[in-house]
């Protein structure tokens, strides 16, 4: 793919505390420039909200926002770490299929080693007797298979991080595999 200039910051890191969230977010974009591309962070829309406004209607326009940022974009590295559960983020995993959906690159990342089956239990059933897949990926197979189909890369850490949401050294691998590089032996992809 030829060298994108604007890549959207995918992840559940708008939800973390405010110094947290900056701290690593200016981090992407730091390693981002250093590659020549701009990363572009969800939160970086100037909204603001009346004190009549319903809180569906605030979301509606955080969503619309959003997705402006996203259609700006060239590509996508999204920090599929899962969050609140086994699996990442929903609103992060929308934002890898509307641009996956839009032609554009996806690529990944994840601080957890585990298989999706390993986080859900290790066993053929879940709880109401439902199957629980087994494909061997880190996640759902759809996002995965989105991601490789993209002509992206799901990078998935071997070892921990400076933070348990974010290492700055996977990033950087991603960042590589996007613009072209290559992943390093200490962090692996993973392919449908």
């Amino acid at each position: 793919m030829a060298n994108p200039k604007r890549i959207y910051l995918a992840g559940p890191e708008v939800f973390f505390p405010h110094e947290e969230h900056n701290a690593i977010v200016a981090e992407k974009k730091r390693l981002l420039r250093e590659a020549g591309c701009e990363g572009i962070d969800p939160l970086d829309t100037a909204l603001t909200f009346s004190d009549q406004e319903t809180k569906p209607a605030r979301g509606h326009r955080i969503y619309q926002a959003n997705r402006e940022l996203m259609d700006s974009c060239d590509a996508i590295i999204a920090n599929l770490t899962p969050f609140r559960g086994i699996s990442a983020d929903p609103g992060t995993v929308f934002e890898v299929g509307y641009m996956i959906g839009q032609g554009k690159a996806a690529f990944g990342f994840t601080m957890d080693c585990r298989h999706y089956r390993e986080r859900a239990g290790a066993a053929d059933l879940d709880e109401l007797g439902h199957s629980i897949e087994d494909f061997e990926m880190s996640d759902n197979l759809m996002i995965e298979g989105g991601i490789q189909e993209s002509g992206g890369q799901l990078l998935v850490a071997e070892q921990p991080g400076e933070h348990r949401f974010f290492s700055a050294e996977l990033f950087r691998r991603c960042v590589q595999a996007l613009i072209g590089g290559t992943a390093p032996k200490d962090y692996h992809h993973r392919n449908a």
